[in-house]
């Protein structure tokens, strides 16, 4: 049914907005199917780069497929020299992710007019790519040159998540840090239809390019109800440690929600009052990395009981951001690149349905709920005498 009789489901929740091979939530089984694949299962058996490969081309690479795709990540590394220093006139004031987006939308015009417009699947493939490539750079930098810290460049003897962890710390990471951040990176690739993949597909329904259908899945993805979980975990887990630490942390969770405050990392709109796969597999990360800073043992004792309280008290499991809040803290990670690191890593997703949505395109158009007065009114009514 279509027009103003239509079922009206706000929020859109429930609706079938569009067919896609890339992934699905299944919640019956607790599984995010990618490309026909366990998602927790590539997180845990295969690297970053693989699975993107497999996201945006629909196959596991073979040997001779992951090396050139790998070479191709380090060959285009280095963003655009305008970039950077189209970055560093920005107001120091603005946030990181605001600077990464604005990065994104800079890349356009990087390419050639043609290959821009080019909606194939084999240009937005290649453009896809560059962009991937790209991120690491674009967001560690984005965040150091707005805190006034030296740009870093790629080292492309590294490998991508180590690349971009170098990045982000200033220091080769070791390669249990290279480890746990690329499971993360993998967790975030990929996860059906929420509001940024949406966004991105709604975007280039119009057939507008892959980098402004990025571009605006990054504006979405910076909205507090969307992204920015991750950075409140870790807010919020702080502030527990300095109001007291694990004694306090009980108390601290029954006072907010006695104030009706929302605990943000736990509950998810899909899995409801189930455990998100991704966060069920890092959790498991957080004691090998509790030591990397004196007060992480504490922080992981706060974690725990936060976590015990919420399925006690409402009957919430975490989501991905929960884990990942603490596990980027204990990494050296500042807080503010948490989300840009989201996007950055949901980059093959996002490539992968805008590739399907201009493949198959038919142009967004909802309809709306009229609530407004029905009838005509006379032009004259209430204009002034």
């Amino acid at each position: 049914m279509s027009g103003p009789d239509a079922p009206y489901s706000p929020g859109l929740e429930g609706v079938i907005a569009t067919a896609t091979s890339i992934s699905y939530r299944d919640v019956d089984h607790e599984q995010i199917v990618v490309r026909g694949y366990d998602l927790i299962e590539l997180a845990r058996r295969l690297d970053y780069p693989q699975v993107a490969y497999l996201v945006i081309y629909g196959h596991l690479p073979s040997a001779d497929e992951l090396a050139v795709f790998e070479q191709a990540l380090r060959d285009q590394a280095e963003p655009p020299e305008a970039v950077l220093r189209m970055l560093e006139l920005m107001p120091r004031a603005a946030e990181v992710m605001d600077a990464q987006r604005t990065a994104i939308s800079a890349l356009a015009g990087f390419e050639a007019p043609d290959e821009l417009r080019d909606t194939t699947p084999d240009s937005n493939a290649r453009k896809g790519v560059r962009l991937l490539a790209r991120m690491p750079a674009i967001t560690a930098n984005a965040y150091r040159i707005l805190r006034g810290l030296p740009t870093q460049r790629p080292d492309p003897a590294l490998g991508f998540a180590e690349r971009f962890l170098q990045m982000i710390t200033g220091r080769r990471p070791d390669p249990q840090a290279a480890r746990i951040f690329d499971m993360t990176l993998t967790c975030y690739v990929e996860h059906e239809l929420p509001n940024s993949t949406f966004a991105a597909r709604v975007i280039a329904s119009t057939l507008s390019d892959l980098y402004g259908a990025v571009a605006g899945a990054a504006a979405s993805l910076k909205g507090p109800l969307h992204g920015g979980a991750n950075e409140a975990v870790a807010r919020m887990l702080l502030d527990i440690l300095e109001r007291g630490g694990a004694s306090i942390a009980e108390a601290y969770v029954m006072e907010r929600l006695a104030r009706k405050e929302r605990i943000m990392g736990f509950g998810h709109r899909v899995y409801m009052r189930r455990y998100d796969p991704r966060a069920y597999l890092l959790k498991d990360a957080i004691p090998e990395l509790a030591d990397r800073r004196p007060e992480g043992p504490e922080l992981y004792r706060i974690y725990q009981i936060v976590e015990r309280v919420m399925l006690r008290e409402k009957g919430l499991y975490p989501n991905t951001d929960y884990p990942v809040g603490l596990i980027y803290y204990l990494l050296d990670i500042p807080i503010e690149l948490d989300t840009p690191i989201f996007l950055a890593a949901r980059t093959p997703g996002l490539v992968a349905h805008v590739i399907e949505q201009h493949a198959h395109n038919r142009i967004f158009r909802p309809r709306v709920l009229y609530q407004g007065p029905r009838g005509l009114r006379p032009a004259e009514e209430g204009a002034p005498a």
